[in-house]
């Protein structure tokens, strides 16, 4: 009996459908948009991604425009 392969990370959900590389790259995206980035003005890891290109700073209460997936300075 075939030893089963490691589902690739986020996109486990997805199951057998959509191919191996396919659900490989939405993994690569979706923890560069779950991560947290440096801010830029209170130079502390506590930027999150509010929706598609809005990112927000939970220190110093600010929000950015950014890239949609990481955010870009």
């Amino acid at each position: 009996m075939a030893k089963g392969k490691k589902k690739s990370g986020s996109a486990k959900r997805y199951g057998p459908r959509y191919g191996g590389p396919i659900r490989q790259k939405v993994s690569m995206i979706e923890a560069k948009q779950k991560k947290t980035y440096v801010c830029p003005l209170c130079r502390k890891l506590s930027v999150k991604r509010v929706s598609v290109g809005i990112w927000y700073c939970e220190k110093c209460n600010t929000k950015f425009a950014g890239g949609a997936y990481s955010f870009n300075e």
